[in-house]
């Protein structure tokens, strides 16, 4: 039987998509800075609450990465 929560899983699935070890640590140090920012806590979120946290969680996003003033892609 196969233990999905153990740590070597978890790593595993933590990998998928990467082509490399190296490329998936580069990443990952660098999205550990603002992970939080894009994951509410959500268990303690109503539904709609959490769409709106979200909503604006991206609007704030886009402002600080410059998203906000170019034009949408058709």
């Amino acid at each position: 039987a196969e233990n999905s929560p153990q740590p070597t899983r978890q790593r595993e699935r933590a990998m998928k998509g990467f082509r490399s070890v190296g490329g998936a640590q580069r990443f990952l140090a660098a999205f550990r800075g603002i992970s939080s920012h894009f994951r509410p806590r959500r268990h303690l979120l109503a539904a709609p609450n959490y769409r709106a946290e979200m909503i604006l969680r991206f609007v704030i996003w886009d402002q600080i990465t410059g998203v906000a003033g170019l034009p949408a892609i058709a």
